[in-house]
């Protein structure tokens, strides 16, 4: 009995058990974090050996950098709408198909079907479907909206970007909120509706505040995935027309590897970085406050 308390065969069983995770966690996320941090003060072009020390001056760099601040307000604005109508879009499919609407197991599958989809190859099926598919049938009805490619106007193609990645992650998000539709007690209902509250008002007044932390769980999921979006916003548009859909992920990968600055493109990836966790963790404690313990 000794023995089992003792710390070191505490220790062993822990490292027997965690000890492969933590090892992968460290050398797969840690190292490479902190030596990310490390080639942000250097000028490193990315293949020579030398690594010249330049201090803060890639950080001065990025600021002024009118191009990368540009990108940033970009991801902004296509977050923020498409993190709005991910939610709304995935709340809505979660509550039909969990009203006991015929078929609702095949319209769950259905609808989660996109995600499975690689981000490549989806921006690479919605290219066809906006350059070819819909132009034609624009041009055949005379809908004018249609008659053009969306990916071709600057005014377009970033609600052309909004809209397949709304296509693309509500339906994860609505498994999320299924979750959490079902996990509201029965009874609590049917309390409700004994007290005389309506359909609407038991959803307003009973399921959503109960439902506050799949709200956090889906809001910081989609917020860190439009954040951090690269592949679809390569293959749908490869940031054009004129570099209107350049997203900040995509500038940053360009600064590191198309223009050979390693240094500055690392530095923009930590205030990248930076940023996505400053609003994620704020869109958290705030989701947290208002949670309702049952």
């Amino acid at each position: 009995m000794k023995r089992k308390h003792s710390f070191w065969y505490k220790t062993g069983t822990f490292l027997g058990f965690a000890g492969p995770a933590v090892f992968c966690f460290i050398m797969v996320l840690m190292v490479p974090f902190v030596y990310g941090l490390y080639l942000t003060f250097t000028g490193w072009n990315g293949i020579s050996a030398d690594k010249a020390f330049v201090g803060f001056g890639n950080y001065v760099t990025t600021f002024q950098d009118a191009d990368f601040w540009r990108s940033v307000l970009l991801t902004l604005i296509y977050s923020a709408i498409s993190v709005i109508l991910i939610n709304v879009l995935a709340f809505l499919l979660a509550y039909l198909v969990t009203s006991g609407v015929k078929g609702q197991n095949f319209f769950r599958a259905g609808f989660f079907t996109p995600n499975l989809i690689g981000g490549l190859i989806l921006g690479y099926i919605w290219q066809f479907i906006f350059s070819r598919a819909l132009v034609s049938v624009g041009t055949k009805l005379q809908i004018g909206i249609f008659s053009t490619s969306w990916l071709s106007d600057p005014d377009k193609a970033l609600f052309a970007l909004i809209i397949v990645t709304v296509w693309q992650y509500s339906g994860f998000m609505m498994l999320i909120y299924i979750a959490g539709l079902m996990s509201v007690p029965k009874d609590l209902l049917e309390a409700a509706r004994i007290d005389g509250c309506r359909q609407w008002q038991c959803t307003r007044f009973v399921t959503l505040p109960l439902m506050v932390s799949s709200f956090v769980v889906c809001l910081f999921l989609s917020i860190t995935r439009c954040f951090m979006a690269y592949d679809l916003n390569l293959s749908l548009t490869d940031g054009g027309p004129f570099n209107s859909t350049v997203m900040a992920a995509m500038h940053v990968y360009m600064k590191a590897f198309t223009t050979k600055d390693y240094g500055v493109g690392q530095t923009e990836a930590v205030i990248l970085f930076v940023i996505c966790v400053a609003i994620s963790i704020s869109q958290v404690m705030i989701g947290k406050k208002k949670e309702v313990s049952m």
